[in-house]
């Protein structure tokens, strides 16, 4: 596979945000077959590393659905929308900016523990199970509109999720399981979706 035509194809079937926020790397000596990292709300760049000689294993359709879900992955973690503990982290923010000045210790330690703890439920809303299966769903809204019928999507990326676990020599997370479960029931192959609870985790 010619990694430049690859990253030009793919680069026309990603959505035009996706191209903006985010940049496809060759890095042929990884060992997953795409890898990105969590998107800190301080880094700009949003690279994709893609190993193209494990990439080229998989069908042009598994690799359109495993590139959408990637992408619609990192631009879905959203750090700075208006939410309750997003006004808390501001107030928290602000409150301590006054104690200091103040010079009260009691203000000071009541502020920041505000504000680390709204921050933490902010972290684990972004790490959760329902944000990975959003991201699953983007995906296959974008596909919908690259031709793809949504059950066919849905197969499509189910089967990328189980052939990048085969290639990279692992079993399915808990995650991926619940992922896989989730695609299986928009694609019409199971009466059964994710309970709500196995959502929130």
């Amino acid at each position: 596979m010619n990694p430049d035509f690859e990253m030009r194809r793919l680069l026309d079937v990603m959505p035009a945000s996706g191209r903006m926020a985010t940049k496809l790397v060759s890095k042929p000596e990884q060992r997953l077959v795409v890898d990105s990292t969590f998107p800190m709300p301080w880094v700009r760049d949003r690279p994709i590393w893609i190993n193209f000689d494990l990439w080229d294993r998989l069908s042009r359709p598994q690799r359109d659905l495993l590139i959408l879900r990637t992408v619609s992955w990192l631009t879905g973690v959203k750090w700075f929308r208006p939410s309750l503990y997003q006004g808390v982290v501001a107030a928290g923010v602000v409150g301590g900016i006054v104690e200091l000045v103040q010079g009260d210790p009691v203000g000071i330690i009541a502020a920041g523990g505000l504000t680390a703890i709204a921050g933490a439920q902010i972290w684990r809303g972004n790490r959760s199970t329902q944000t990975e299966l959003d991201a699953d769903e983007a995906a296959l809204r974008v596909a919908q509109r690259r031709g793809y019928e949504e059950a066919e999507a849905s197969r499509h990326l189910l089967s990328a999720i189980e052939a990048v676990a085969e290639i990279e020599g692992r079993s399915l997370n808990f995650t991926e399981l619940l992922r896989t479960q989730n695609l299986r029931s928009i694609a019409g192959l199971s009466p059964v979706g994710v309970p709500d609870r196995a959502r929130q985790n």
